[in-house]
C-alpha cells in the first residue's frame, strides 16, 4: 500500500479533482466524447439540497488527489435494503498497484456494512480485462443473468412523448 495515503470524503474544494479524475476514467474507458459532466453539475448531485452521491477521495502526500471512488444508494425491492452503487472508481494510471483501489473498495465496503447495506455493486465494461481480474481477486461475482440495458437520448425524448423509436 501506498505510504501516507489518506481516503476522505469528498467535499466541494474537490470539485475540480472530481471532474478531472472522472473525465480520466472517460478517456480510460474511450469514452472521453461522452464526458460533458461540468464541476457545477457534480456540485449539484453531491453537495446541492438534494444530494444524490457520494464521493471518497484518494490522497498522497504532496500530491493532488489521485483516485476516487464516486457512489450512491440503490434499493432491493426484493430484500427490503438498501444497497451501494460504485458509479466511478478510478486511480491514476502511475499510482496503480500500489493498493490504493483495493484501499477505496475496502473503505466502500465499511461504509456498506457499517449502514447496513446488503451489497456494493458496480459495472465493469466487458473489454476491460485489468480491471474484471482486479474486481474477482476481491471476490466479486460476475452477473451473467442479467444484462444492463439504458434509455436516452432520442429515444428517451420519444418515449416521454408517448412515441416508441422502434417496433
Amino acid at each position: 500500500m501506498t505510504a501516507g495515503l489518506i481516503l476522505r470524503s469528498a467535499v466541494r474544494a474537490d470539485l475540480p479533482d472530481i471532474a478531472r479524475l472522472v473525465r480520466a476514467l472517460a478517456e480510460y474507458e474511450r469514452e472521453a466524447d461522452k464526458f460533458t459532466a461540468t464541476e457545477a453539475e457534480f456540485d449539484a448531485f453531491m453537495f446541492g439540497p438534494d444530494k444524490l452521491a457520494d464521493a471518497v477521495m484518494a490522497e498522497i502526500p504532496n500530491h493532488a488527489p489521485v483516485g476516487i471512488a464516486l457512489y450512491c444508494r440503490t434499493i432491493s425491492t426484493f430484500t427490503g435494503r438498501i444497497g451501494l452503487f460504485l458509479e466511478d472508481l478510478f486511480v491514476e494510471p502511475d499510482q496503480r498497484g500500489k493498493g490504493i483501489g483495493r484501499a477505496l473498495m475496502r473503505h466502500l465496503a465499511q461504509i456498506a456494512v457499517e449502514r447496513n447495506y446488503n451489497i456494493v455493486e458496480w459495472r465493469v465494461l466487458n473489454w476491460n480485462e485489468p480491471s474484471i481480474e482486479f474486481y474477482e481477486h476481491l471476490g466479486a461475482t460476475r452477473m451473467t443473468a442479467w444484462h444492463v440495458r439504458q434509455l436516452s437520448g432520442p429515444a428517451l425524448t420519444a418515449l416521454a412523448g408517448g412515441a416508441a423509436t422502434h417496433g
